[in-house]
């Protein structure tokens, strides 16, 4: 894996010459992740931030708190880690930034515009100016857009950690059962069976199996309540039940869309026909998926399914994923990227009707040759539980 995160930054040094840019700095914990092969657990929103400066030519160098540097100097292949410092000072992470690129009239520095927080946008924009600041954004997304052989087996092992977390909770449904006793079943078994991946040795040795994040869970008629997260209301009869792991199936950084529903005891007839109808589109979209297509025909593939049932589209079908939750591209109106061999994607079917009811499905694919592999093989069609 680190031979691979060497020949990516090597890749990226590349792009940098070709745009004209003399070094990057880049605080996006994901792409430090992917390039340098090491993450923390606390960032920026501490004011803490963690950078990996790529020049142009030469070596890399990861700055990062004092208190994590020791973790970062086992973890990446990057032989270069810079401590910083906490108090204000001649070691703090600023001056640290500003020794190892010093300004200069004519320095060019790449930037990850949108993904740069404040805290560290400020500095640098004063420090280098804003008229040398150029975004580096298009490069890194397009190299991350086409998954490496390595990167498909970790979110094939995450498929299967989504399927074990729902297969926790689903033993769990019943009448008089509180969602958070749903989610609780969820954790366990997707970390057992994350565990089992896992050495304690190499960069494993870091990777931790316990699922975290707040889980999206819903019931009732808060499955009109997209993204509610679950509290201590128990299930009854005709309770429509929503799980999502959107931001739980984490597995050595790489994240996967999944989602499915199940009702307690019965099912009405319309709520049956509007689950339904999002399965019909989730199917009509995966359908299109091949290389050569363009994004936007997949999501207009589900959105004539939603009309034809008397349903407004959604704004997307679906989402590039990998060691980001959104990545590029995405199935939307608008969205004109090609598809290829070795995108990922998570694709959705979904309707809501506000104050009464919400029906979701999702899976996670891989664009294959000639056409997806699903990551997350799991029965969808309605169930009464």
């Amino acid at each position: 894996m680190r031979d691979a995160m060497r020949q990516r930054t090597l890749e990226f040094q590349r792009r940098l010459k070709d745009d004209g840019i003399d070094v990057a700095i880049i605080t996006d914990e994901d792409s430090i992740a992917w390039f340098a092969g090491y993450w923390g657990y606390l960032g920026v929103e501490f004011g803490r931030p963690t950078m990996l400066v790529v020049p142009v030519e030469g070596a890399p160098c990861v700055i990062t708190p004092l208190m994590e540097s020791a973790m970062a100097g086992a973890m990446t292949w990057v032989e270069d880690v810079r401590p910083w410092q906490d108090a204000r000072g001649p070691d703090h992470w600023d001056e640290v930034l500003a020794r190892l690129v010093k300004p200069t009239p004519k320095l060019n520095v790449g930037i990850e515009q949108f993904k740069m927080p404040a805290l560290v946008a400020g500095f640098v924009e004063d420090t280098y100016g804003t008229a040398h600041l150029k975004d580096i954004s298009r490069h890194i997304s397009q190299m991350r857009m086409i998954k490496s052989p390595l990167e498909i087996d970790i979110m094939r092992k995450a498929g299967q950690i989504a399927i074990a977390m729902l297969d926790g909770g689903r033993t769990k449904l019943g009448e008089g059962v509180a969602e958070y006793e749903l989610a609780l079943a969820v954790i366990d078994a997707g970390t057992r069976k994350a565990a089992g991946f896992l050495t304690d040795a190499g960069l494993e040795a870091f990777v931790s199996p316990m699922v975290h994040n707040l889980q999206v869970l819903q019931s009732g008629e808060h499955t009109a309540m997209v993204h509610r997260r679950p509290n201590v209301r128990t299930l009854s009869k005709g309770d429509p039940v929503y799980f999502c792991f959107c931001g739980i199936v984490n597995f050595k950084q790489y994240k996967l869309g999944f989602d499915r529903e199940y009702f307690i005891g019965s099912v009405t007839d319309e709520q049956a026909r509007i689950y339904e109808v999002c399965i019909a589109a989730q199917e009509a979209a995966l359908a299109a998926v091949r290389p050569g297509v363009i994004a936007e025909d997949v999501h207009h593939a589900a959105s004539e399914v939603y009309r034809s049932a008397g349903f407004a589209p959604g704004y997307r079908t679906g989402r590039a994923i990998g060691i980001s939750n959104l990545e590029s591209p995405e199935l939307k109106e608008g969205d004109q990227t090609v598809l290829q061999e070795g995108m990922t994607f998570a694709v959705d079917g979904g309707i809501t009707v506000p104050g009464q009811y919400g029906a979701r499905v999702g899976d996670s694919i891989l664009v294959t040759k000639d056409g997806f592999e699903v990551f997350t093989p799991y029965p969808k069609d309605l169930t009464v539980v």
